[in-house]
């Protein structure tokens, strides 16, 4: 089953609930898969990511404007979309990874981060943020 289809059926059953918020959000959701389908993506995660992060950027506007309930309405946003995403890698799990793709590149200084974080990149494939694999590597190109 895909993400879409099962996003479809959650739908309908937050509709018969009259749960306005998680339809608004699946709704949106379902929109965002449906046009990466048409456009020819067949990575439904990386919309799933997407669309998290987007949400995590605009509560942290919303945050800093002072908005806060309308922060909270795209944490919650945010929330449901984690539910279709696979789990986080921990990170004990990300340090093992970041130490083979160094070990596997020859990497020794942090100019060798580029070869790294794509070696990392391909290992991690989607189950740790960018961001946080950048991080990482940093940390371990710091250390050799």
């Amino acid at each position: 089953m895909s993400i879409a289809e099962s996003v479809k059926g959650d739908l309908v059953v937050a509709m018969k609930a009259g749960e306005k918020e998680r339809v608004a959000t699946l709704r949106l959701l379902l929109s965002e898969l449906q046009k990466a389908a048409k456009e020819g993506s067949a990575d439904e995660l990386a919309v799933l990511r997407r669309e998290r992060k987007r949400r995590g950027e605009a509560e942290l506007a919303f945050r800093d404007g002072g908005r806060a309930e309308l922060a909270d309405a795209e944490a919650a946003e945010a929330e449901i979309i984690a539910t279709y995403l696979t789990a986080e890698l921990d990170d004990a799990a990300l340090d093992e990874i970041v130490a083979r793709a160094v070990a596997q590149t020859g990497a020794s200084s942090p100019k060798d981060i580029g070869a790294v974080m794509n070696a990392a990149m391909a290992e991690v494939s989607g189950r740790a943020d960018g961001k946080r694999v950048s991080e990482k590597v940093r940390e371990a190109l710091a250390a050799a």
